[in-house]
């Protein structure tokens, strides 16, 4: 017989940003237990609005707030940081040399920023020329600079999956790139944005669209290469697919760097052992572990087999809360993830192509009967802009969207 969740049962939730607070906060409404997010960081950043803040379209202030101010009421926070877990004896071991022990285990760890990965990259990004989306002073720096260019070269680099919502690296070009051709300078610029991928996206309407939009701002695209190295002091960077490798110079480096799950979800055990990248090997469908069922996981550090974005997590967000509430009474997980993902881009300073999909690509539109939204429109800039920081700040965080 189904019984019902003890108010005593101990859900620890690894991860304080987009996943671990939308996750803690439809548990903890649930009443599923008593529930505790580790994070270390005093300060949450809502990261969709980087790309507008490195876009000079939006204020650095808008995207932070102070983590204790959007905590879920009713959720513990504790301000450490995760150094491994033990899952058969269901226990966080915690860098400040403390422990915690939990019933049930949710990872969202969201993905770590590898910019040691390319040599040479965390050097440049000191430069008052490296500038990028991806972190918040950066993002702040971009602003400035890009605003005041009128002439050179700037290279835009996208990295490869997996990457956090790695097309947003996209974004601020198309940002900028409209500015100046508001300003006649655009002309006067020389745009390069290098892609790891053979097309813009992946998905044949959007791919559309972006080869339309970037042809229109006259931006030289290499497609199928990587960063290899970069060299700060003569403001170079080598790109490279196979044994093919170019230099480019640059006097603007907008960067994101390579992307994987912390290291010590696979130190745990928690990762499959042929995964080069190491997510949590859960079910992508059901999102519990595979081996391990009182460990769940959600957002970037999961696999679950499409591309991650901020997008993504609220359906996966609903999934799991109706799964650990199933599992708690007795019952089967019965509610599937089917892969749903969405990437907006800003192609102008007032319009976006709105990318919602499936794991295989397949699109998904949100409204089904409003298939058009893959065009460049008015509409997705205001709910992209205005509509969903609002949203963020005051349902999905609270776990009530």
């Amino acid at each position: 017989m189904p019984h019902t969740p003890s108010p005593e049962t101990r859900i620890v939730v690894i991860g304080g940003g987009n996943a671990g607070l939308s996750i803690a906060g439809r548990l903890h409404n649930a009443r599923l237990g008593n529930v505790t997010v580790i994070e270390p960081r005093e300060q949450h950043v809502y990261a969709p609005l980087q790309s507008h803040i490195a876009g000079g379209t939006a204020r650095a202030s808008r995207a932070a707030r102070r983590q204790a101010d959007v905590i879920p009421p009713g959720v513990r926070w504790l301000r450490d940081e995760t150094f491994t877990v033990d899952p058969a004896a269901r226990r966080v071991h915690l860098v400040s040399g403390g422990r915690l022990d939990y019933d049930q285990l949710v990872v969202a760890a969201g993905l770590r920023l590898a910019w040691e990965a390319i040599p040479g990259l965390p050097e440049a990004m000191t430069q008052p020329e490296g500038v990028s989306n991806y972190d918040l002073a950066l993002a702040v720096k971009a602003s400035t600079v890009l605003r005041d260019l009128r002439r050179g070269t700037v290279v835009f680099t996208q990295p490869p999956e997996p990457a956090s919502c790695g097309a947003a690296a996209q974004k601020p070009l198309y940002l900028a790139c409209d500015w100046w051709r508001a300003l006649g300078v655009l002309d006067d610029i020389r745009v390069v944005l290098v892609l790891p991928d053979p097309v813009p996206f992946g998905i044949p309407d959007i791919d559309r669209e972006l080869h339309r939009v970037l042809d229109g701002y006259g931006v030289e695209v290499r497609y199928s290469r990587e960063v290899r190295r970069v060299d700060a002091a003569s403001r170079t960077l080598t790109i490279g697919h196979g044994d093919d490798e170019e230099t480019l110079s640059y006097d603007v480096l907008h960067a994101v760097p390579p992307q994987r799950a912390p290291e010590w979800i696979a130190g745990s055990g928690l990762a499959d052992p042929d995964d080069p990248h190491g997510f949590v090997d859960v079910d992508p469908e059901t999102l519990r572990h595979r081996r391990f069922p009182d460990v769940w996981s959600l957002g970037d550090s999961a696999r679950v087999a499409t591309r991650p974005s901020g997008g993504a997590i609220r359906p996966q967000a609903k999934v799991l809360a109706k799964n650990l509430r199933a599992v708690l009474r007795g019952a089967a997980p019965r509610a599937r993830y089917d892969g749903y993902s969405v990437v907006p881009f800003t192609v102008s300073r007032g319009t976006v192509v709105f990318a919602e999909f499936d794991r295989r690509g397949k699109p998904q539109p949100t409204v089904p009967f409003w298939r058009s939204l893959s065009r460049e429109r008015r509409s997705t800039w205001i709910a992209d802009r205005r509509i969903l920081p609002w949203v963020y700040w005051h349902l999905i965080l609270r776990g009530r969207a």
